[in-house]
């Protein structure tokens, strides 16, 4: 026979037709309370979940803004950073004795790694199928621990913060909104070689940074703020204006006029 004649290819299913089962998702009704489908019913409550947590955040960043900063200023040395909220707790675990000072390294970076090394090894302390947090001693208990430390540690950190002395130094600026006349000889006056010294501390939109306070919402009458351009008040010295003595009342005057809008 020659090669290549006489080949036959002959293909056999042997699978059974009626065996075939259609695509139906498993019943998970045999199982109430202790597994269900990943989509869509575990991920729709997640979903759910975070948006109303998104929802709740964005409500609170509206309704009560943060309070802001004056710009950095390298030259006050007085200045004590506050760290943001999230951060409070760690803040408060610093001052204490075996946190702080030689024992930095205990607060910095040995309780945070701990923390962490307990979020990683979570899996293999918790390997039971129960959801119940009363049937997970092991996890619930770290958990609770866990947050309750941050909230007594942040509640600490609120209650002892100097906030009169943090408000003086700069550490908390009140941004008080009053429309400037740029146009007004006052300002002119404010931002120009005369009031050179002036602009660099308070800035152009004078309100303030660093020692150098907000001018701004001012409580001062016109005859008051002279006399402090004049012969200086706290961290602010004397002789820093290089106009006469008329462009002096106008500054003075246009400063005093920049009240709080009610």
């Amino acid at each position: 026979m020659h090669r290549g004649k006489g080949m036959k290819f002959v293909g056999d299913s042997r699978v059974a037709l009626n065996n075939r089962k259609p695509n139906i998702p498993k019943d998970y009704s045999e199982y109430p309370g202790k597994t269900e489908a990943f989509w869509p019913d575990f991920l729709l409550k997640e979903w759910m979940v975070g948006a109303v947590f998104l929802i709740g955040y964005l409500i609170l960043t509206v309704a009560h803004p943060s309070p802001l900063e004056g710009p950095a200023d390298p030259t006050n040395a007085s200045y004590i950073p506050l760290p943001d909220w999230y951060f409070l707790f760690l803040y408060q675990l610093l001052k204490y004795t075996y946190a702080s000072g030689p024992y930095n390294v205990i607060g910095a970076v040995i309780v945070p790694g701990l923390a962490v090394a307990a979020l990683m090894l979570m899996p293999f302390l918790d390997k039971g199928p129960e959801r119940k947090p009363s049937k997970r001693p092991i996890p619930t208990a770290l958990m609770l621990l866990t947050v309750a430390s941050m909230i007594y540690l942040t509640w600490e950190s609120v209650a002892n913060h100097d906030w009169e002395a943090a408000a003086k130094q700069g550490e908390i600026k009140e941004v008080v909104e009053v429309e400037i006349d740029e146009t007004a000889e006052g300002y002119l006056i404010f931002t120009g070689e005369q009031g050179k010294s002036c602009i660099a501390c308070h800035g152009a939109d004078m309100q303030g940074g660093g020692a150098a306070p907000a001018l701004v919402g001012n409580e001062l009458t016109a005859e008051e703020v002279a006399e402090v351009i004049k012969n200086g008040r706290g961290a602010m010295p004397s002789g820093q204006f290089k106009g006469t003595d008329e462009e002096l009342q106008v500054l003075a005057e246009f400063i005093a006029s920049l009240k709080a809008e009610e």
